[in-house]
C-alpha cells in the first residue's frame, strides 16, 4: 500500500464535483502523486495532448471523472455537443491509458444509463434492455459507450478498466445556477433567497410525490476508491465480463415533498411549501440497487440532512461566485 501512495495517479475532471471530491479523498488517505490537468493545460478532446500527456508523467492509476454535464434543457439544447464530447473525452483517456500501459482505470457514469422505464429498485443487468430517456439520450449513449469501452479493452488487452455509476450526486463544487442547476442546488438556492427576502412561501414544482435517491459526493468518492483499491479476483467475483459496471448510492430514497422539507429545515425557511401539481413530476420513482456495492464491503455513511447542511455551508461560503449568473 505504501508504494501505490506514491505511484502517478490522474484525476481527469478534478475541477468537476465529483473530481474535486475524488482528490479530496485520496489526499486525505496519504496518496502524494496526484496529477491534475486543467482545459488550459490539457485538452481532453485532443487525442495527441492526451497521449502525450500519458507518456510523460507515467501514470499508474486513472479515475475518469472528466465530462461535459448539464440538465434537461442543456442536454435537450446541445445533444450533438454532449454525445460528441463526452465520447471523444472517454475514448481519448481509455486509449491513452492502454497505450502507456496503465492497468488500472475507473470510469465514472450516471444512473441514465438505466432504461426510462426500467424495474425499481434499478439492478446492473438492466443496461441495454429498454428505451432511454429521450431527454439525455446523448449523453446516456457516451456513458454507455464508456462501460464497453472498458469492458473491450479488458476482454482484448486484458486490462482491469472498472465502471461506476452513481445515482444522483450533490455537495461541494456542484452548480447553484439559477437556470441549469439540478434539484437539490436549485431547491438550497431558492429557499435561501425565500429566507433572505422574507418570503412566507416557497412553490415547488410538481406535486411533491415523486422518489428519488441522493448521495453526497464525498460519499461517491469514497466508494470509488473503495472500488479501484479492489484486488482483481474479488471484483471480478461479484461482476462479468460482459456486466463490469458497479451502481453506487445509498439503496433509500425519498420524496421530493420530504426532500423539500429538509431543505427549509437546512436553510431556516419557516414559511408555507406549496406544490403546483400543474407541473410535470417526471418519472415516479428512480432507485439504484446497490446490494453488488455492498457485497463488496461498501455503503454509504452521509445522511440526507447532514449532507445538506455540508453542501449549504458550502454555497454560503462561495455564494459571491453564483451571484449574477441569471
Amino acid at each position: 500500500m505504501a508504494s501505490e501512495l506514491n505511484q502517478p495517479v490522474f484525476v481527469a475532471g478534478h475541477r468537476g464535483m465529483v473530481g474535486s471530491a475524488i482528490v479530496r479523498r485520496l489526499r486525505a488517505l496519504g496518496y502524494a502523486n496526484i496529477l491534475t490537468a486543467g482545459r488550459d493545460e490539457l485538452n481532453l478532446l485532443d487525442q495527441r495532448a492526451v497521449g502525450a500527456f500519458f507518456d510523460e508523467n507515467q501514470i499508474a492509476q486513472v479515475y475518469l471523472a472528466a465530462a461535459k454535464v448539464g440538465g434537461i434543457h442543456a442536454n435537450n439544447t446541445y445533444p450533438a455537443d454532449f454525445i460528441y464530447e463526452n465520447l471523444m473525452i472517454e475514448a481519448n483517456i481509455i486509449e491513452a491509458a492502454h497505450q502507456s500501459g496503465v492497468q488500472r482505470l475507473l470510469f465514472l457514469g450516471s444512473s441514465c444509463i438505466y432504461p426510462k422505464h426500467a424495474e425499481q429498485p434499478m439492478k446492473e443487468e438492466a443496461l441495454l434492455t429498454g428505451t432511454l430517456e429521450p431527454t439525455n439520450e446523448p449523453y446516456a449513449i457516451a456513458k454507455i459507450a464508456g462501460i464497453k469501452l472498458c469492458e473491450s479493452y479488458n476482454r482484448q488487452h486484458g486490462r482491469d478498466y472498472r465502471s461506476v455509476m452513481p445515482t444522483n450526486l450533490y455537495g461541494p463544487h456542484d452548480n447553484f445556477h439559477p437556470d441549469n442547476s439540478h434539484v437539490i442546488p436549485a431547491l438550497l438556492l431558492r429557499f435561501h433567497e425565500a429566507v433572505q427576502r422574507g418570503d412566507d412561501e416557497v412553490v415547488i414544482w410538481g406535486s411533491g410525490t415523486p422518489m428519488r435517491e441522493f448521495l453526497h459526493v464525498d460519499d461517491m468518492a469514497a466508494a470509488s476508491i473503495h472500488v479501484m483499491q479492489l484486488d482483481e479476483v474479488t471484483y471480478q467475483a461479484h461482476t462479468q465480463p460482459m456486466l463490469s459496471h458497479i451502481n453506487v448510492g445509498t439503496g433509500t430514497d425519498c420524496t421530493i415533498r420530504e426532500l423539500a422539507e429538509t431543505v427549509a429545515r437546512v436553510t431556516g425557511f419557516q414559511g408555507n411549501l406549496t406544490f403546483d401539481s400543474s407541473k410535470p413530476d417526471g418519472t415516479p420513482r428512480k432507485l439504484m440497487d446497490v446490494s453488488r456495492l455492498k457485497a463488496l464491503g461498501w455503503e454509504a455513511s452521509i445522511g440526507l440532512e447532514e449532507g445538506l447542511n455540508d453542501a449549504f455551508q458550502w454555497f454560503l461560503d462561495h455564494q459571491e461566485h453564483f451571484r449574477g449568473q441569471a
